[in-house]
């Protein structure tokens, strides 16, 4: 059967993350820093939101780009919090999920052969997604000298005839990595230079805990060449909710609604509604959460340079990006061996791409009681390494 299947499937590798979730998940005593999931539940009115929803009997299909009403506070939340400015009617598109998200906007330009720079390390998903639709993923590796931040001269030193566009993930999941408004104008200059797209995955835009995020859309004539995604998940603690969106100049967004028209209908109606509570009404619960993981990435860094695993201060999403080459283990062995023998979950850097291996990725969304008890363990683990 093997060899009727697709053979751009059989070339894609699992997912690296999934093999340590599952062996965590056989063991007692585990305390996990792996899950990229915020570990807020949903706030009350939302669920309520869309409980009300369910119990008016909205249970039909929506418009496939989304809820209009939905679609409105977007627009209203997109210019309020970042300056930027769409047509709820035709640039706005209410997807299952970041994840959706991505998928239709790569399809919806790439062609055969198209080449996409993607910056590592990245989310697992990014490089697997370009190639399903055709394309060929172009990595251009960032490291802890430059805490992960991509470099201007580094996207113009990869960019052939083929080169279509730039993905770009900011804050960065798995490093924290933030871009700044600088940083991000430096990178514009190059993205219009050579007349490119950038798609850029902004689901981290409200966890940013040192400056005010910024996206790269609303700088200068940027709005016109980017795709933003994004989504409910990590800001608005709503990942089982599997609720994103995009916004794109009009004949981007409409190209990409016919992917989504054939292949997903629509995004759930109950949370939508949900979503609507959210954007209207979520602000005070987004800020708390956001200075309680602002205490918890202090905690981490400050105790995981204590440790002797050099770790740089994220500007922002939910995670710590330490180096463990001081222990002369690989970031593979590292994350099996303390899973083993100490019952702490990390993700080993290597899965997330160039300049991740020689570093393991800590999520901070845990109780700061499982996070002291968690960096006893690893201080207790590197005394046995050293």
């Amino acid at each position: 059967m093997k060899e009727r299947l697709s053979k751009t499937v059989q070339s894609l590798q699992p997912s690296g993350i999934r093999r340590f979730f599952d062996l965590a998940a056989s063991m007692d005593n585990v305390i996990s820093l792996g899950v990229g999931e915020p570990d807020f539940v949903t706030s009350w009115s939302v669920r309520e939101a869309s409980i009300l929803s369910l119990e008016r009997g909205y249970t039909s299909y929506t418009a496939n780009a989304g809820l209009l009403e939905l679609r409105q506070e977007l627009m209203n939340y997109m210019k309020k919090q970042f300056g930027v400015s769409y047509d709820y009617q035709n640039e706005i598109l209410v997807t299952v999920g970041g994840s959706q998200a991505l998928d239709v906007a790569m399809r919806a330009i790439i062609n055969p052969g198209d080449e996409i720079i993607v910056v590592e390390p990245n989310f697992v998903s990014y490089s697997p997604l370009i190639t399903l639709a055709g394309g060929v993923p172009v990595p251009v590796e960032t490291t802890a000298d430059t805490e992960f931040k991509l470099q201007p001269e580094q996207i113009e030193a990869v960019i052939t005839k083929q080169t279509k566009a730039l993905l770009l993930c900011s804050p960065n999941n798995p490093t924290g990595s933030s871009l700044t408004k600088a940083e991000l104008e430096a990178i514009a200059d190059i993205v219009i230079k050579y007349d490119l797209l950038v798609i850029t995955d902004e689901i981290y835009a409200e966890l940013t805990y040192d400056e005010p995020f910024t996206s790269i859309a609303s700088i200068g004539a940027m709005r016109d060449r980017t795709i933003i995604v994004s989504g409910f998940s990590k800001g608005f603690a709503m990942t089982g909710w599997r609720l994103g969106y995009i916004c794109a100049p009009v004949d981007l967004l409409q190209a990409m609604l016919k992917i989504h028209q054939y292949t997903m209908m629509c995004a759930p109606t109950m949370a939508q509604y949900g979503a609507i509570e959210a954007l209207k009404n979520g602000s005070h619960d987004v800020e708390e959460m956001r200075k309680s993981y602002r205490r918890r990435r202090n905690y981490m860094v400050k105790s995981l340079n204590e440790i002797q695993l050099s770790c740089h201060t994220p500007g922002g999403a939910f995670y710590v990006f330490p180096s463990i080459k001081k222990t002369g283990l690989t970031s593979e062995q590292f994350a099996e061996q303390l899973l083993l023998e100490e019952r702490v979950a990390v993700v080993p850097g290597s899965v997330f791409g160039l300049g991740g291996e020689g570093h393991v990725r800590c999520s901070y969304a845990s109780s700061m009681e499982s996070l002291e008890e968690a960096i006893k363990r690893i201080g207790r683990f590197m005394q046995n390494k050293l």
